[in-house]
């Protein structure tokens, strides 16, 4: 298989540009990328409890059958990180490659597929992990194995980093990395999870890049009152009490701000867009247009409400014990998302205006993700990745995007390494199906993993291959 593969790899001495300096048989290396994906999805890694020692085990004795080192690095035995380095000249600082090989949990009985089946069935590889966060991992993994058997001259190390605990406990993850291991991992840039693009009849019309993300600063709200029997009105009913706090909560329209990404979000989006639309995009900060463009994407679009503002969601209530009883205390969870630059103390401090009520206290959820600014536009990487795009989609448009999710990127940027999320291509059909990540039937296109692949690798290439 090594010689049958570097033997469909042409080396052209003169050219900068990635598809002319080597010709991959993207169906071989594709094939053989799918096939690893598969078996990663088999790996049962589901956050709790993790087992993700598993996973690093099996891309650690993948690498080390083509001659590439790597190192675990476990604060939990069971919940290892491996990196693995390619080395180059060291004339320019490193790049970073990152995917998470845990996952959230299933309920099984939901799927028509085995979640940890790894099925390959009509041009789709179906299993928990295969859109968040596997398909990173095992495009990493490829990358570097390949980069090693051909024998590419780089500027720069590669380093892979195949990491734990992103979904919801990265102590044992990133954090760990970051905080005992960074010398490991420093790198310029990072390329990570987190992009996607939108495939339409036409074909590829959008490259999703991610730049930044919303900051998780949720908050416990805890209304206290009098106990007593349900046939006797109270005034400071806790019940009650949790129920407005959350109906104001809810109704609160927050700030709206625009920073880099989403400006040149909209600014880009708009030119591709009808023109009703168009119009919307370039009127969001115009004080007579905003508050209709607001409401119109609450009710139609709500990730472009999210996107411009912190944004809090009540998600569970908790109340009672008893049809006849008056509870003494009644909580609620508030699901905040808060913008890169929000000041989180003032924040919590309009919140608790807005609620306007002295028996409801609001505790604020431990910060586990750090603020940091969205990764620039202006570099030889986001560079890199417009060019690659325009490659690979030539009728495409690169759209920097802001996540209302969060990612481990969070704690990379923190350290001030530009960090951008690139994935697999989706049709609209796809995105609005149910076979999404963290969904039932979570599933990859076979083609659009091949894609993927090829896109990370293109993008490596063009900033880290040495000039021949």
């Amino acid at each position: 298989m090594k010689r049958l593969f570097a033997a469909c790899v042409l080396l052209f001495s003169m050219s900068v540009n990635a598809q002319d300096r080597y010709l991959v048989d993207w169906d071989t290396v594709g094939e053989e990328t799918l096939q690893h994906l598969s078996e990663l999805v088999k790996i049962d890694t589901s956050n709790p409890p993790g087992n993700e020692t598993e996973a690093a085990r099996y891309v650690e004795a993948i690498l080390a059958a083509e001659g590439i080192d790597s190192d675990l690095y476990a604060l939990d035995p069971e919940r290892a990180n491996l990196v693995a380095r390619i080395k180059g000249n060291g004339s320019k600082r490193p790049i970073l490659i990152m995917g998470h090989t845990d996952v959230v949990g299933v309920q099984a009985e939901r799927w028509t597929e085995g979640p940890f089946s790894g099925l390959r069935k009509d041009g789709w590889v179906y299993g928990r992990g295969t859109l968040d966060d596997k398909d990173s991992v095992a495009a990493g993994m490829m990358v570097m194995i390949m980069l090693k058997r051909y024998g590419v001259e780089l500027d720069r190390d590669i380093i892979f980093l195949a990491e734990s605990g992103e979904e919801g406990t990265p102590h044992v993850g990133i954090n760990f990395m970051v905080e005992k291991h960074w010398d490991a991992i420093d790198a310029e840039y990072c390329l990570a999870e987190g992009g996607s693009g939108i495939l339409e009849d036409q074909g590829v019309t959008v490259v999703g890049v991610q730049t930044t993300e919303k900051m998780p600063r949720r908050a416990t709200l805890i209304a206290r009152g009098t106990a007593g029997h349900g046939s006797v009105p109270r005034t400071d009913n806790a019940v009650a009490a949790i129920a407005r706090a959350v109906a104001r909560a809810d109704a609160w329209h927050t700030e709206m701000r625009l920073n880099g990404t989403t400006e040149a979000y909209f600014d880009r989006l708009a030119t591709i867009s009808e023109p009703e639309d168009a119009f919307r995009y370039q009127n969001i900060d115009n004080p007579e247009e905003s508050d209709a463009i607001q409401q119109h994407f609450l009710e139609n679009f709500p990730y472009h409400y999210s996107v411009l503002r912190t944004s809090v969601v009540p998600t569970i209530i908790d109340a009672g014990f008893r049809k006849n009883v008056i509870p003494s205390e009644a909580t609620a969870m508030l699901d905040i998302r808060m913008l890169p630059d929000e000041d989180v103390e003032a924040f919590y401090a309009q919140l608790a205006e807005v609620i306007d009520d002295p028996n409801v206290e609001i505790v604020p959820e431990s910060i586990y993700r750090p603020a940091a600014p969205p990764s620039g536009l202006d570099n030889a990487m986001f560079e890199s990745i417009e060019r690659v795009a325009g490659e690979i989609y030539p009728d495409a448009i690169v759209l920097p995007t802001m996540s209302t999710g969060a990612t481990d990127m969070a704690q990379v940027r923190a350290k001030g390494v530009p960090a951008y999320g690139i994935g697999p291509i989706r049709s609209i059909a796809e995105l609005n199906s149910g076979n999404c990540a963290h969904s039932d039937n979570e599933r990859v296109s076979e083609d659009a993993m091949k894609d993927f692949l090829r896109f990370l690798w293109m993008t490596v290439i063009d900033v880290a291959a040495s000039e021949q």
